[in-house]
């Protein structure tokens, strides 16, 4: 059963300029069919009336030169040229000829049974070469003779057939003539389809920006680099978010990695004790196992991204205290003489519980962190209140030089930086991967516009003139 189809898959047009071909040539050449079908169906019928016409004529006009005499005898008057009138006619007294051409004697035969009838046609032969016709001569309302009239049909059979012939031939050239041109007509019409996928696969290759655009076109082709043009956007974003998440992955892992790379240059840089090598071996656990924790929630967040799952509240709980006082004492990276964090609490621990996961919230605070002891002078703050109903609320805040007011709108954005020229290597991901991540646990991150007025400022900062900065997280409450 299948080979068949394969068969047939095979055998149908691989384009679609051919198939639509095939489709019109099917369509044209069944109207085709039917209407030389009707057309010689229709004229067969009319060369047949014709015929009984010509038939009926003849045997009228030979009825008009017989006489009827009182005793019921007829006598024929003959005409000035009768030539015409004796060609085919049989003229017959009851059963008895008064006039008998010469024919054949299937014809004569035929012609005699006819003597007496009225108002019959017959064919004689087979196919049909003569068709008869018996018209009565009546007196006082009784038939007193009969007029037979014969005509050949070879003439009229010619004609039918050749009108066969020609039908055929116009059908076939005008089936071979609609399959060409709708060939043709189709494939014009496909030439622009053919051109724009041709672009968009070049564009989806060298030149991801490029677009069609709003330019004069037919319809169809106008709603067909829309849609080009909306796959070539999806597939720019999925470019974009691959890779953001490459870079993302790079800026988060470089600080372990950093770390698990000196911890092992300092454990091959010379023989170390036994307790030395047991501390070094377990930093660099501890950095591989934060790389994989990492890489981790990346992947699970930009999988949720991918889905277009919604945010919403993230699974977990993490209390926030210990987190922050944890990644207070890690050292920062490329800086060992960063300064301490001074952590505040507002009420109590048991209260300061977010529900997020500790490796989302850490993914959240790391970048803030790392920002306020790049640019910190002398002091950084992380305070943990309560927030609105349901939420938490976390403060980071140095008293570095601050955000210029040029920079605020755009410090979430990915790649941008607020002091390029500052001498840190930061990528500028740090801050976009938080607030991302916040907002898809359901929380938010931003940017205080009062850092300048706020606690986490020193009074000796606030001398040098010093604004620093002050982010608030706000993360819904476990």
């Amino acid at each position: 059963m299948k080979a068949p189809r394969r068969g047939w898959h095979r055998a149908r047009p691989g384009t679609l300029r051919g198939r639509l071909a095939l489709l019109a040539l099917f369509t044209t050449a069944a109207w085709v069919i039917i209407l030389t079908v009707v057309f010689n169906i229709a004229l067969s019928g009319r060369l047949r009336a014709e015929t009984d016409d010509l038939l009926r004529t003849r045997a009228t006009a030979v009825t008009a030169t017989v006489r009827v005499h009182p005793d019921r005898s007829l006598a024929v008057a003959e005409p000035a040229d009768d030539r015409a009138l004796d060609t085919g006619i049989w003229i017959y007294q009851g059963r008895r000829p008064l006039e008998r051409p010469p024919a054949s004697p299937e014809v004569q035969r035929a012609v005699d049974t006819l003597a007496g009838r009225q108002d019959v046609f017959e064919n004689i032969g087979d196919p049909a070469t003569t068709r008869l016709y018996a018209r009565p001569i009546r007196a006082g309302g009784r038939q007193v003779g009969t007029v037979v009239t014969a005509v050949g049909l070879a003439p009229y059979r010619h004609s039918a057939q050749s009108a066969l012939a020609g039908s055929i031939g116009l059908a076939l050239l005008l089936l071979g003539g609609v399959y060409l041109v709708t060939r043709a007509t189709v494939g014009r019409a496909l030439r622009p389809v053919t051109a724009m996928t041709r672009q968009a696969a070049e564009w989806s290759d060298h030149d991801i920006g490029r677009r069609f655009g709003a330019v004069p076109r037919a319809a169809e082709l106008d709603a067909l680099a829309g849609n080009l043009d909306e796959l070539l956007d999806r597939l720019a974003a999925v470019l974009r978010h691959e890779q953001q998440l490459t870079s993302e992955l790079s800026h988060e892992l470089r600080t372990p990695l950093a770390r698990i790379t000196a911890e092992a240059d300092w454990l091959l840089a010379r023989d170390r004790g036994a307790e030395e090598r047991d501390e070094a071996i377990e930093a660099i656990a501890e950095g591989a196992d934060r790389m994989r924790t990492i890489c981790e929630t990346l992947l699970a967040e930009a999988r949720a991204r991918g889905t277009g799952r919604a945010p919403g509240r993230a699974p977990g709980r993490c209390e926030l205290p210990a987190l922050v006082r944890d990644l207070a004492t890690r050292d920062a990276p490329g800086r060992p003489d960063a300064p301490r964090i001074a952590v505040h609490l507002t009420g109590e621990e048991s209260a300061l519980v977010a529900g997020v996961s500790p490796e989302i919230a850490e993914r959240v605070l790391a970048p803030l962190l790392d920002n306020a002891r790049r640019y910190a002078a002398d002091s950084i703050t992380v305070e943990c209140a309560p927030g609105p109903p349901g939420s938490v609320r976390i403060v980071v805040g140095d008293d570095g030089p601050g955000v210029p007011d040029t920079a605020r709108d755009a410090i979430f954005e990915p790649g941008h930086r607020a002091h390029p020229d500052d001498g840190h290597d930061g990528a500028g991901l740090g801050l976009p991967l938080a607030i991302r991540l916040a907002r898809a646990a359901g929380g938010d991150l931003r940017l205080d516009p009062t850092a300048a007025a706020a606690s986490a400022v020193s009074a000796a900062s606030a001398v040098r003139g010093a604004r620093g900065a002050r982010f608030v997280v706000t993360l819904p409450a476990g």
